[in-house]
């Protein structure tokens, strides 16, 4: 499910009395706030504030906040390693909604007791950091990063054969966990293909659609020298919501995105 469709879900969902406890925590390492695991105690500190407002209130809901807590701080701390900028979690004490988002955009911590999930600062965040690819073609090959969240989902090659003139998909990784590097010393490109790189990117852009659809893409961003980004961006149907003059098909996937998203 995208995270478009997730989005209207939870706008859907509600129940008669409060059983949704939303968390938004920054679990940034880079934050000087959250060194030594200090989102543990925003944690503690937002459900103990919520625990202590409940003191009131019928013990059926004190049960399901309960419930609902202890499902959430061991979900986190199983997952420590996991844990990227931020977490949003929506989760119901009926069990129908159980919902996690590790992010790699800016998250402020707040916890919420409702009736309903309260999804505003995720609809800001899915807003400057939608669905997106991430398109880098140069000279041979084309990398594709698809992200959402600021979180890379996929990083894919494709490389162009000169003998049936097709762009294929290469492997991700090598044997060595690298990404892997299009070798096209083993295949010589015409030099004609430079003087027509658009013609030469054309045979991407049904690949583009395909990508596009399948992902959920709300967007799409190419980023490569300026010859080859203007290129590839005039040989497709769809006009892409960037143009990035960097080569960064070597980069790693993070570098990427912040040069896309946070320039």
């Amino acid at each position: 499910m995208t995270i478009n469709k997730e989005l209207q879900a939870l706008k859907e969902y509600s129940c008669s009395d409060r059983c949704v406890l939303s968390v938004y925590l920054n679990t940034n390492p880079g934050d000087p706030q959250q060194l030594n695991g200090g989102w543990k105690i925003h944690l503690k500190s937002g459900l103990k504030r919520i625990g202590e407002y409940l003191e009131s209130s019928d013990e059926n809901e004190k049960k399901a906040f309960n419930k609902i807590k202890k499902k959430i701080i061991n979900e986190l701390e199983s997952n420590q390693q996991e844990l990227r900028k931020g977490v949003v979690i929506f989760a119901s004490a009926n069990d129908d909604l159980w919902s996690v988002h590790h992010v790699q955009v800016p998250v402020k911590t707040n916890i919420y007791w409702e009736n309903h999930p309260v999804i505003e600062q995720l609809e800001y965040m899915y807003k400057a950091y939608p669905e997106a690819g991430i398109i880098m073609p140069s000279f041979g090959e084309v990398r594709i990063l698809d992200t959402a969240m600021g979180f890379v989902r996929d990083d894919v090659t494709f490389k162009y054969d000169p003998v049936s003139e097709k762009w294929t998909e290469q492997k991700k990784l090598d044997s060595k966990g690298r990404r892997a590097i299009a070798d096209n010393k083993s295949a010589v490109l015409d030099p004609r293909y430079k003087v027509n790189k658009n013609s030469f990117f054309k045979g991407m852009s049904t690949t583009l659609e395909q990508l596009k659809k399948k992902r959920g893409w709300r967007e799409f961003h190419v980023a490569g020298e300026a010859e080859m980004a203007n290129a590839f961006a005039e040989s497709i149907r769809d006009i892409p919501a960037s143009r990035i003059y960097k080569n960064l098909n070597n980069s790693k996937a993070n570098d990427v995105i912040h040069q896309v998203f946070e320039k």
